[in-house]
């Protein structure tokens, strides 16, 4: 068995990613030789000072990268044909790479799907299918607004399942929901002719605020409570809003009936534009679906989606179902912008929802995260009784707000997000202007039978479950 050399730093965050690119290195350097068999999680872990999970969470990664081979009753070892190769392959990652803390946009966040999970089979028997039928024609360049294919069955999926209303000359493929919000809020800017006002929910994901400021919005945070955003604190001088109606972002809420309404007669009456953010909506565990807003007033709302949830966010496949004039706006700037998507990936999505496969990979995964978001809740109310879970209806993560009163140390949420990370979980800190800060926790990425070690290994990271 190897004894391995690692480097940790603890305050870094990050922990099984640090793991993995030590390992990672130690291969393609030739220190693991092919073959060399590594320690068992739970003795590397007790090297470390870490959690058991954090290890694992490392050691699955590289398993899934090809790095490593694990066989029962064998251990986990190097995988031969990867370290053979291991001089021709990519530099090693170094400070500033992908998971470096200093780049926060990049690493594993709590809203993020199993990666593990994504339908590789199918998504291979699509691509061959694709290859085998598409016209030459069709690896020209295209409609930079989406190839028509795509458009149709999204604009057809959008209607049954979201309840939208759009025909496929109202989508427009884009890399994801950041992009199109972001060549929406340029399109304004350009029809004005000056930067915009954008009201933006309080509290949101501090991720989406500079791409938001970089495409020319003055954003302005705007209260959320028990029923969604507060209308009636939108400012009289908004040309838009960004809006998360079905799950809001973070605290889970869902916009109610009256606050939509009222938000549709705001925005006729001001003629400013409602920008949907339909990141999660396709998970709901324990209510029943709520149609989209743009179903409600298509002239005045852009519903704006992706597939980063439903299946991978390296993908970077989205789409907006927006009015005539903002669609065309936001073809135009795509093809001033990098002439579309790649259409392969366009019409490997197109054939799955059209096949059904789509929507049967969701209801699996529907199934499999309630698992693990049950997991989680439970957990958490018998380890950690100090913190009120919400927001566990939708989504991929929940809401955690800390009794201070009742925490070890005060309950500090960076404490706790730091504890959490080092447990193995996916965590955050959430910020508000109008109220006191909270912690995402993702469940997606950790399945069920783990869920209960990390969380338990949280409550020791944190000092300890009750206080006295």
């Amino acid at each position: 068995m190897a004894d391995l050399h690692l480097v940790v730093d603890r305050a870094a965050g990050g922990l099984a990613g640090q793991i993995a690119r030590e390992l990672r290195e130690a291969v393609r350097s030739g220190r693991l030789v092919p073959g060399a068999r590594l320690p068992a999680t739970r003795d590397l872990a007790r090297d470390l000072g870490l959690s058991r999970g954090v290890v694992v969470e490392a050691y699955e990664q590289l398993a899934a990268e090809g790095f490593l081979e694990s066989r029962t009753g064998a251990g986990t070892r190097v995988a031969a044909r990867v370290a053979a190769g291991a001089g021709r392959q990519a530099a090693p990652e170094r400070p500033g790479d992908r998971r470096d803390s200093c780049w926060p946009h990049y690493g594993h966040r709590p809203t993020s799907p199993d990666l593990g999970l994504f339908p590789r089979q199918a998504w291979l028997a699509a691509v061959r299918h694709v290859l085998a039928t598409l016209p030459n024609d069709g690896l020209d360049y295209g409609d930079p607004g989406g190839v028509p294919a795509l458009r149709r069955e999204l604009a057809a999926y959008l209607g049954r399942v979201r309840a939208a209303d759009a025909s496929p000359d109202d989508v427009v493929v884009v890399t994801g929901v950041a992009q199109g919000l972001s060549l929406v809020v340029q399109a304004l800017v350009r029809d004005r002719g000056r930067g915009i006002v954008l009201a933006v929910e309080d509290p949101t994901s501090a991720r989406q605020l500079p791409l938001l400021r970089r495409a020319g919005a003055d954003v302005v945070p705007v209260p959320v409570d028990g029923e969604g955003i507060v209308v009636g604190a939108l400012p009289g001088d908004a040309d838009a809003v960004v809006v998360t109606p079905a799950h809001q972002y973070p605290t889970g809420v869902v916009l109610s009936p009256a606050r939509r309404a009222a938000l549709v007669d705001w925005a006729a009456r001001t003629g400013a534009l409602v920008l949907e953010d339909d990141y999660d909506a396709e998970f709901r565990f324990d209510r029943d679906p709520v149609g989209c807003l743009q179903g409600l007033a298509p002239d005045r709302v852009v519903l704006a989606g992706s597939v980063s949830k439903a299946l991978a966010p390296g993908l970077r496949l989205g789409w907006i179902a927006a009015p005539p004039r903002v669609a065309r706006a936001v073809r135009l700037a795509r093809g001033e912008l990098d002439l579309g998507s790649p259409v392969i990936d366009q019409y490997v999505l197109a054939h799955l929802i059209e096949g059904g496969t789509y929507d049967r990979h969701l209801r699996r995964m529907r199934r499999e995260y309630r698992r693990r978001r049950d997991a989680l809740a439970g957990a958490l109310a018998e380890h950690l009784p100090w913190i009120t879970v919400r927001g566990i209806s939708a989504g991929l993560h929940l809401y955690a707000e800390v009794n201070a009163a009742d925490a070890v140390d005060g309950g500090d949420p960076s404490g706790l997000a730091e504890a959490a990370r080092g447990a193995g979980l996916s965590a955050e800190v959430v910020t508000s202007a109008h109220g006191s800060p909270g912690l995402v926790l993702g469940f997606a990425r950790l399945p069920a039978h783990r869920v209960a070690e990390a969380v338990r290994a949280l409550a020791g990271n944190a000092g300890g479950e009750v206080r006295g």
